[in-house]
């Protein structure tokens, strides 16, 4: 048996891990919380771990790991699929990590999610009072959440299989059971110990019927059954593989039917104007409900719209400016240099103050989708290559059109499915980026996608 010098909780969130790291800490086995949220260094308000802070973090995130397999005793983190994506391939390849796999029912996670957001109570103990809240089920959010929790899951499984490792899979339901935490514990070399409790200071938040958590349960329900519920709890490796998740797709009925697989930060406004005047648009389709729907429509025709990377960029930093997310923004200023003013002055900004900005956000993006940030990449800047390799898992589109010929090829694809419509005209690039120097930086950051779809350098 591999005797083990660190761990790693792959986990989500509301899946149980405050809970287990309580019981691990319980017995002498530290965890450090959230050693590589990208967002702070442990635990929320905490500045430092093992004497770095976050930029330290940031410049080596592998130091503060050597800090802890360094460590006299086993020590080890809990680690989300949006933690800092250089960390997975460094932990999964040391054998003498161990790999602890926690995961819960993916519905029961993202109701309590949403509850812990709509009451910001986030931990419970015996002497607190529950703040009682209904959340509304949001299908598309739920399938988003779904797609990324059984992708981390995947991920996992298959770094263990390719190194011949095994991981400690774990259930929520698993944590209060003190004859599996004391397999655990004695797993993880803690032999010693003859019987392991789990803690007791934190109580479940909402140990309520799920009906009176969901304002509306029966929409829930005829959800859950269309997106095929037999697979939403499934262990890897003892059902059947999900594929990919199916985007924001948008399907017309005129014609032999049209299907829009829409790439994030693309020419998607337009696109469903004129998708919308072709008939009655759907969307939010399942996986099972979309193949339902190519059987349903032979001579259909598939579709998405490529932006040049400049005003594509441009997109993606007006969204990072204004999305709901200060944490984003302040790591930008803090650690990666983005001279962002503070929020309440953003709107202010004209566009010829946005343009230094910008040139460094260009800079980040070159780094983040190098894979030298602790950022996950974003669909809303990820190279239109990796967007369209997402796609083919699940199905490659008819024609890859480019934003400045939409008319010309989405008019040609509508007539391919028997509908004597134009496409919609491309947007007018913004005067403001007609700059060499933007146009070096944006090349810099994306020049697979330059090479791959042979995008000129002026837009």
């Amino acid at each position: 048996m591999t005797a083990f010098r660190s761990f790693v909780i792959f986990a989500g969130m509301r899946t149980g891990s405050n809970l287990l790291e309580a019981t691990l800490n319980a017995h002498d086995v530290a965890c450090f919380g959230e050693a590589y949220n990208p967002y702070f260094i442990g635990w929320p308000d905490q500045q430092t771990l093992y004497d770095m802070t976050l930029a330290d973090r940031e410049a080596d995130p592998q130091a503060l790991w050597r800090h802890m397999v360094n460590a006299r005793k086993v020590k080890g983190f809990r680690y989300f699929h949006d933690h800092d994506p250089r960390m997975f391939q460094p932990l999964m390849d040391d054998p003498t990590c161990a790999k602890i796999v926690l995961t819960r029912n993916p519905v029961d996670s993202w109701v309590s999610t949403q509850l812990a957001y709509a009451t910001n109570q986030w931990k419970l103990n015996e002497t607190e009072t529950p703040i009682p809240a209904q959340v509304e089920f949001d299908a598309g959010s739920f399938r988003e959440s779904l797609a990324q929790t059984q992708g981390f899951l995947d991920r996992i499984q298959h770094a263990l299989q390719v190194r011949g490792q095994t991981g400690f899979w774990l259930n929520y339901d698993d944590l209060r059971d003190a004859d599996v935490m004391t397999g655990l514990l004695h797993w993880l070399g803690r032999t010693d110990l003859d019987r392991v409790e789990p803690a007791q200071d934190q109580v479940p938040q909402n140990p309520r019927p799920m009906a009176e958590k969901v304002t509306n349960f029966a929409s829930m329900q005829a959800e859950l059954v269309a997106a095929d519920p037999f697979q939403l709890h499934r262990i890897p490796g003892f059902e059947p593989r999900r594929g990919p998740a199916v985007p924001s797709f948008l399907t017309v009925e005129t014609g032999r039917g049209l299907l829009f697989m829409p790439v994030r930060g693309g020419p998607s406004g337009p696109v469903e104007s004129w998708l919308s005047a072709l008939g009655g648009v759907e969307r939010d389709l399942t996986q099972n409900a979309l193949r339902q729907w190519k059987r349903a429509h032979p001579g259909h025709r598939a579709f998405t719209v490529l932006r040049h990377p400049l005003p594509r960029a441009w997109d993606a930093f007006h969204a990072m400016m204004a999305a709901r997310n200060p944490d984003l923004r302040g790591l930008l200023r803090q650690v990666h240099r983005v001279a962002l003013p503070p929020d309440e002055d953003l709107q202010a900004l004209t566009e010829a103050e946005k343009l230094p900005i910008f040139a460094v956000f260009l800079d980040f993006l070159r780094r983040n989708m190098n894979g030298q940030t602790g950022l996950a990449t974003h669909p809303g800047w990820a190279s239109q290559s990796e967007v369209l390799a997402g796609f083919s898992r699940f199905g490659a589109p008819d024609l890859v059109a480019r934003e400045d010929r939409m008319a010309e090829d989405l008019g040609f694809l509508a007539r391919a499915a028997g509908i004597e419509r134009d496409g919609p005209a491309p947007e007018p690039l913004p005067e403001v980026l007609d700059d060499p120097a933007l146009r070096k930086a944006v090349k810099a950051a994306y020049l697979r996608d330059y090479v791959a779809f042979g995008f000129p350098d002026r837009p």
